[in-house]
């Protein structure tokens, strides 16, 4: 039997039209409660915004993701402008980050314009009090946790994290949170941080529409995939699947300020 569940992280406005309707339309029968919808560029953010308009059971973050060419001066400043506009309906500031895959593929891309493009996101989330909504996996991570410390960011968001269990620890100290995917149910690597991580500090996502193997090959990435995922989190720490829906359902409304 489902329980309450919300996805702390999804690309709303990188599904076709029909399938929106489809997710939309089948919250209220998966019991998924809320979708925070994060943004890539200016233009997603318009979308996610307007997305949420539509539907207050979206919520928008707004930012640029960080696996794309740095915006030009122009798009920035459109960007700054935006937010300044929209920071009272915007939920959090994201997804931001740093490129390593980018930089994995193309080692010559210079790494300082990230850095900064993403401490300022990072002074803009603490200007107007919002959760922070991050990508920063391996050695980027640790870069990552320098400039959260600081500016004193309480409310920061890893999502999908990977990397050492140094940094894990770093993260968990600070009171930062991850969020876990579907991924969790066939990948060693994630079901070992499920299992270390702390519950109270624990969210689930599906990062749609980027889609999954395992159980989910062929599947468009869908919020219910959450109930399987909170099912394996159960498992993995030997815990009840009430208590772990109970626990991340709270953590993921007080860290997003829902109710």
């Amino acid at each position: 039997m489902y329980k309450s569940v919300i996805d702390a992280h999804i690309h709303l406005d990188l599904y076709k039209r029909d399938e929106q309707r489809v997710i939309l339309n089948e919250m209220e029968k998966y019991q998924v409660e809320m979708l925070i919808s994060v943004s890539n560029n200016l233009a997603s953010a318009v979308e996610n915004l307007s997305l949420s308009r539509e539907n207050n059971r979206v919520r928008t973050a707004i930012g640029f993701h960080r696996e794309q060419p740095l915006p030009s001066g122009k798009e920035l400043e459109s960007i700054i402008l935006f937010i300044d506009q929209h920071h009272e309906e915007m939920i959090a500031v994201g997804e931001v980050g740093l490129p390593y895959y980018r930089r994995k593929k193309n080692p010559q891309i210079p790494q300082e314009p990230y850095i900064e493009l993403l401490e300022w996101f990072i002074i803009t989330a603490k200007k107007y009090q919002k959760p922070i909504a991050l990508h920063a996996v391996y050695e980027d991570a640790s870069i990552v946790c320098t400039l959260l410390e600081k500016h004193s960011i309480d409310k920061a968001h890893f999502h999908w994290f990977k990397g050492d269990l140094k940094t894990m620890e770093r993260i968990i100290q600070n009171g930062w949170f991850i969020s876990l995917t579907p991924d969790i149910l066939y990948e060693t690597e994630i079901q070992n941080l499920g299992k270390k991580y702390p519950l109270n500090q624990l969210m689930v996502e599906t990062d749609g529409p980027w889609s999954f193997k395992g159980p989910f090959k062929n599947e468009m990435t869908h919020p219910k995939m959450i109930h399987e995922s909170i099912a394996e989190i159960a498992k993995i720490k030997n815990l009840s699947i009430h208590d772990v829906y109970d626990q991340i359902y709270q953590n993921t409304v007080h860290f997003y300020s829902l109710k």
